[in-house]
């Protein structure tokens, strides 16, 4: 059997060891942070870095901090992409596949579930699950926690993005241009981020991006199939998206993991065209949202829960639930393989940091007009004072009381099966 050096240079290792062990390692410690890391992408970070940097040390705190500071310019899932770019500086690929893996799986797996019963209860009548049944109340009190979730966002955003005057106009620019947008034509809402980005590039104050390259460095051929795939996934899958159920829902997600700027909470204007199009109807798509701030691992596995409750695949849920999942994420692969060879002259040009800084505004303004539609609108429909009640005691728990998104989401359940159940109707 050939030998090959361990990674720190000591001789006397197997081939299939060398290459075997730091990946199972990879998918085990990911698979644990994706059972226990609540909180959403920030806090995502916080337990990335004490695992990789403090415990396991596969990485410095400098290296750390250029993949986050690259993951947050790029668009998708930040944390899973800092999870992904990790598991390849240690095993490759194969590293990359099974970080996410074992970091998505657990909440996967559990919001898909989720779908698959609301699927099934819908299909038994109107009288089921969420009718006037069991859940309507945890449903919502789930939709009062969103809008308090999405509400603190805007704010913790706006406070750490919106730094100049031209921020705060370009973020107001694309709050109403969201509004007039998503409600025409759903699903183009990154029109209103190009936007902002070429306004930041013309008009933004003078920035600089932090210095130095910490990703695995990949070929250009392979960087050049990835944009191919890119391109095919934006521009060419569309055109047959009419043919195939599955294919239209993958479709659907893989422009949202494409275009979406700024962490979980953004995509949702891009997963509402679902809504629009009759594919999962408004209580459960918020529901589906509500109920993933209670989860571990990233906030994107709200994908699977949209694929399996998909009513145009009732009789197939687990097939809506992989295809929504896979689309939504295959984005982020191709991206971190795009960007691999060609980061260190992205970084270089001389307006790199201006575009990202109207981008950021755009992100604030667009989260902020999802929160006024479908958000604000759907909890302001609810009978009045509960509603309103569980939403400011949500808002108070995550932004003055430091309370975990999961536990006020559980409260939020628990309140609104109290208000709503057995109180007002």
């Amino acid at each position: 059997m050939v030998r090959l050096p361990r990674p720190g240079g000591m001789p006397g290792v197997a081939a299939d060891s060398a290459f075997v062990r730091p990946a199972l390692d990879v998918f085990t410690r990911f698979l644990r942070l994706g059972s226990s890391s609540f909180g959403g992408p920030v806090a995502h970070l916080g337990y990335f870095r004490r695992e990789f940097v403090e415990r396991a040390g596969w990485l410095d705190d400098a290296a750390y901090g250029e993949i986050v500071a690259l993951c947050s310019v790029l668009p998708g899932p930040t944390s899973s992409q800092v999870g992904m770019a990790i598991g390849a500086r240690r095993a490759g690929t194969l590293g990359a596949v099974l970080a996410w893996l074992g970091f998505t799986a657990p909440s996967a797996l559990v919001m898909g579930t989720f779908g698959f019963f609301l699927n099934a209860a819908r299909r038994a009548g109107p009288g089921s699950a969420l009718g006037n049944g069991p859940l309507t109340g945890p449903l919502r009190g789930l939709e009062c926690v969103a809008a308090a979730v999405v509400l603190v966002a805007v704010l913790a955003m706006a406070r750490t993005l919106l730094a100049s005057r031209f921020a705060y106009v370009a973020a107001a620019l694309a709050f109403a241009a969201e509004l007039v947008v998503s409600p025409r034509a759903p699903g183009f809402s990154w029109t209103v981020l190009v936007a902002s980005g070429v306004a930041g590039a013309l008009f933004a104050p003078a920035a600089a991006l932090p210095a130095g390259s910490a990703l695995p460095r990949g070929s250009r051929s392979t960087a050049m199939a990835a944009a191919a795939l890119l391109l095919i996934g934006l521009f060419v899958l569309p055109a047959f998206a009419a043919k195939s159920e599955t294919l239209a829902l993958f479709t659907t997600m893989f422009r949202a993991g494409s275009l979406v700027f700024g962490g979980g909470h953004v995509v949702l204007p891009f997963l509402e065209s679902l809504v629009r199009s009759g594919a999962v109807d408004e209580s459960r798509f918020l529901f589906g949202y509500g109920a993933a701030q209670a989860l571990p691992g990233p906030l994107f596995t709200f994908a699977a829960y949209l694929g399996a409750a998909d009513i145009r695949l009732a009789a197939a849920p687990a097939a809506g639930a992989i295809a929504a999942l896979l689309g939504i994420f295959a984005p982020t692969f191709l991206l971190l393989t795009i960007v691999g060879p060609l980061w260190g002259r992205m970084r270089a040009l001389p307006r790199a940091a201006n575009v990202l800084s109207g981008l950021n505004a755009g992100v604030v303004g667009i989260l902020a007009a999802v929160l006024v539609d479908p958000i604000g609108l759907a909890v302001v429909r609810l009978p009045l004072v509960p509603a309103l009640g569980i939403a400011a005691g949500a808002f108070a728990l995550l932004r003055f009381g430091r309370v975990p998104s999961w536990a006020v989401a559980l409260a939020g359940a628990g309140a609104g099966a109290l208000a709503f159940n057995y109180g007002m109707p």
